[in-house]
């Protein structure tokens, strides 16, 4: 069982609530945030509205997602989607620009992995994609020692746009090499 509330030095990830809206919208109405997410620009209070609400009806046996806390505000959100059937978790993450560069994504994206694979023992993999010009959050993924797996071209398009998709991964063994 996945835990609801993941604690770290400085975060707090925790379910998101119908209350976070108004956080929610405070840091994704920046179109410099949205730029390499396959988001709605404009970003308005509707579009909000129905991201925290999907976020609450997640099944969070197979998806769980957090609100990542900072000082008690919601500063972004990290989830984890399972394929069970693969033994594999997909992690995707974000956080307000004016907290980028802090290390705050790292720490919660490190958090999230290990406890995905010390709550599950058949996971064999976690894998993260990010759009190939965004470079903040491939080092993210650098960082909690994923490896670059593959850029797919033209993956998806985004705002009319043809966008490079990053593949990064870590097995289970590469993950328990990392703790000994």
């Amino acid at each position: 069982m996945f835990p609801n509330i993941i604690e770290t030095a400085r975060l707090r990830l925790r379910p998101f609530r119908l209350d976070d809206v108004e956080a929610v919208l405070r840091y994704a109405a920046d179109p410099e945030w949205a730029r390499y997410l396959p988001v709605p620009q404009p970003y308005l209070r509707e579009h909000a509205e129905q991201f925290v609400a999907s976020q609450v009806l997640l099944d969070r046996e197979r998806h769980p997602a957090w609100a990542i806390e900072h000082s008690e505000v919601v500063r972004g959100g990290i989830n984890i989607r399972f394929d069970f059937a693969n033994h594999v978790g997909e992690m995707g993450y974000s956080i307000a620009r004016s907290h980028w560069g802090q290390g705050l994504t790292t720490e919660a994206a490190q958090a999230v992995r290990d406890a995905a694979f010390m709550a599950s023992g058949d996971l064999k993999r976690i894998r993260a994609m990010a759009d190939a010009r965004n470079i903040g959050s491939l080092r993210v993924m650098e960082k909690i020692g994923m490896r670059r797996e593959g850029t797919l071209q033209q993956n998806r398009i985004t705002r009319g746009e043809s966008i490079d998709e990053v593949w990064c991964g870590i097995l289970r063994s590469e993950w328990e090499a990392r703790r000994t």
